[in-house]
């Protein structure tokens, strides 16, 4: 390890930022050095632009793209002190799409395609509590809460912590898995005893599923977690309650809810089609 990205990691860990965020931030500024075969500290503005217009012609996700500026933002930032480099580091503008949502049958379809017990019960919790893969997968015994019914999200994004509400059948799901490996730490855990199960594997595991299920678009783990925040708009949880259950930043991020189902659509244009039917039209429609 060099003493660049030593210092860079230890930085990280001084602001507490999650494993998981070092993991990636790590991750991006390697593949920066070596797109260069350069270290950062020997790069310029210029570089870092050619880098990202790099990146846009492979291309990457905007979620991608973005968590590289982030981690380029810190290390030119925090830990190389050059403040100046910051403002040619832009953020790419996310584009903005409905979020898609799954119906209760397309729920039931895409489970009962799941091989494994371990994947079901894990992506059912997904849809009943709407939590985040990674923090699904992070799970312990400790956190399940079964005289308040709660769930105690220990490490969610930007090392936040957050209580989820539990429902008692979801309880009962996770306790009847529980009992079958009866892991002094993790709900659930991975191959090995001392890890826990992976993301990429129940997000592999829910793409063949959705193939399997013949749902298209693309469907993943985070589809669910849309599915229940819609869920609960449509029971008519307010907005606010909504942010602090998914463990939004912010209450923009939430409003992307707001959409409504297509079955939903469809009968608000009915309803506006029998609307229209009480206007005298033919009038309207007479030129002075």
């Amino acid at each position: 390890m060099t003493p660049l990205r030593q210092r860079f990691i230890e930085d990280l860990q001084l602001r507490n930022r999650t494993p998981n965020t070092i993991e990636i931030y790590v991750r991006h500024v390697r593949d920066f050095a070596a797109h260069f075969g350069r270290s950062p500290e020997h790069l310029k503005p210029e570089d870092i632009r050619a880098y990202q217009l790099h990146l846009l012609q492979r291309p990457v996700s905007w979620s991608a793209f973005n968590q590289c500026v982030c981690a380029l933002r810190f290390l030119y930032g925090t830990t190389l002190g050059r403040s100046e480099t910051l403002e040619r580091l832009r953020y790419g503008r996310r584009p903005k799409k409905i979020p898609r949502v799954l119906g209760r049958d397309e729920v039931r379809e895409l489970l009962a395609c799941l091989p494994q017990r371990s994947q079901r019960v894990l992506l059912t919790t997904i849809y009943a509590t709407g939590l985040r893969i990674s923090e699904a997968v992070a799970l312990s015994v400790a956190d399940i809460d079964s005289r308040e019914l709660t769930i105690l999200v220990a490490r969610g994004k930007g090392n936040k912590q957050r209580l989820v509400p539990l429902s008692p059948k979801l309880l009962e799901e996770l306790r009847a898995w529980w009992r079958t490996h009866r892991h002094p730490q993790w709900i659930f855990p991975g191959q090995r005893p001392d890890r826990r199960m992976t993301a990429d594997s129940v997000q592999k595991a829910c793409q063949h599923a959705a193939a399997c299920a013949g749902l298209k678009p693309r469907v993943s783990p985070h589809t669910l977690r849309h599915t229940f925040a819609t869920e609960l708009l449509e029971a008519g949880i307010d907005l606010l309650t909504i942010q602090k259950i998914l463990g939004h930043s912010s209450l923009h991020t939430t409003l992307l809810y707001t959409h409504v189902r297509r079955d939903h659509l469809q009968a608000a244009g009915r309803a506006a089609n029998q609307a229209l039917n009480l206007l005298p039209l033919d009038q309207l429609r007479k030129s002075r």
